[in-house]
């Protein structure tokens, strides 16, 4: 008798948290609905339900802890891995050659001074380091959003924005290896050794790539689609996962993989991934959200206005500097308006860190400020469209 009320608590328990999972889906989905609406990012509307959600927020959400930490994983990999369908290896290394200028432009102009920043407000080297990131890259997600959304997908500005976007993604491989050897307090050799290794996989991915197509791939992508979402998903969270435990980001393994599939394959792998990317890339924008106490980001938020007015100039300087040359002069603003929000990365950066040092604050800051650019970027790029195009 004592097992089956253990079996039926255990079953309540079980479909309750089915319950609670469902209706946090529904959330989501109406947020998404009203993003549509309103004509902005989803992403800051994630974030601030997660916040509303979480510790000390409006309705604290019991949620299995468990499923939301998978859920958000694997949402950062497949955002990673459906952003690197976007690129080939050839187009990255002629964007590399063509616009290493303005990546190292905007190295200078949002890395250093947030680096500065970070040091004068007492955050240490360490604080240095991870802000440098955070504030240096730009969310290739929501950019690729407004671009969509604007109708310039085939612009010059959009091209222009996009070779800057591959600049600083590609930057993300080497530098994650460091921060988080940085993070670990690992030995100068230990240190070197983790980013050796991660410029020699980057560097591999990239000779394979330039090289030809997996063979097998497009006859599959054709045949059977099914088979190859399958494939490509476990590859990717497996490859994903074996890097982390070696040291090297799991993310960007995940955009490497993507590079690696061009053409027809990744034409039908980003068609099919992208209701996938959407689930879980929602969760692990809420996910970031629900772990931060609410009343923590309000006594940060001086700091985090700080931050964002810092990368906002930063960012429109590295826009004018890619698009000086252009005859519109509206041109330049508009690139620097895609550029300004945060996203994606930074708050992977700041969960690194977090995981491995006793860093207080810095998610807290990091929500902030991709809340702040990202609202900023939306609102920059309705008002300079044109009347025609409103």
């Amino acid at each position: 008798m004592g097992s089956f009320v253990t079996a039926s608590q255990a079953s309540l328990a079980v479909n309750l948290t089915l319950v609670e999972i469902g209706l946090l889906f529904i959330g989501l989905g109406i947020l998404s609905w009203l993003a549509l609406k309103l004509h902005v990012s989803s992403i800051p509307l994630f974030l601030l339900a997660g916040l509303a959600l979480g510790k000390g927020g409006i309705v604290p959400l019991d949620v299995s802890e468990d499923f939301l930490n998978v859920g958000a994983e694997i949402g950062a990999i497949l955002l990673l891995l459906v952003l690197g369908f976007e690129y080939s290896a050839r187009e990255l290394a002629a964007s590399m050659k063509k616009r290493w200028h303005a990546g190292l432009m905007d190295i200078l102009l949002n890395a250093v001074p947030a680096a500065i920043l970070a040091l004068i407000l007492g955050y240490g080297p360490v604080g240095a380091l991870a802000f440098a990131g955070i504030m240096f890259i730009s969310s290739s997600g929501i950019a690729s959003q407004l671009i969509r959304e604007t109708g310039w997908g085939k612009s010059n500005v959009a091209k222009r924005v996009t070779s800057v976007l591959v600049f600083e993604d590609i930057l993300m491989a080497p530098y994650l290896p460091i921060l988080a050897a940085f993070t670990l307090g690992l030995s100068v050799w230990a240190g070197l050794i983790s980013v050796t290794v991660a410029l020699g996989v980057t560097m591999s991915i990239f000779l394979i790539a330039i090289g030809r197509e997996i063979p097998g791939l497009k006859s599959l992508a054709k045949r059977g689609p099914g088979v190859l979402l399958l494939l490509v998903f476990g590859v990717t969270l497996a490859v994903a996962g074996a890097a982390t435990l070696a040291g090297f980001s799991g993310a960007i393994a995940a955009f490497l993989i993507g590079m690696l599939l061009t053409g027809e394959v990744a034409e039908s792998l980003r068609s099919r991934f992208a209701p996938l990317r959407e689930i879980f890339s929602a969760i692990f924008f809420l996910f970031f959200g629900l772990s931060i106490s609410f009343l923590d980001v309000v006594s940060v938020l001086p700091v985090a206005i700080a931050f964002s007015v810092l990368g906002i100039a930063g960012k429109l300087a590295v826009g004018w500097w890619v698009g000086r040359d252009m005859s519109d002069r509206m041109s330049w603003r508009r690139i620097g308006a895609f550029l300004v929000a945060r996203g994606e990365f930074s708050m992977i950066i700041a969960a690194t860190v977090v995981a491995n040092t006793a860093f207080i604050g810095l998610k807290e800051i990091t929500l902030g400020v991709v809340v702040l650019t990202t609202i900023f970027s939306t609102l920059a790029i309705r008002y300079l469209r044109s009347h025609l195009e409103r």
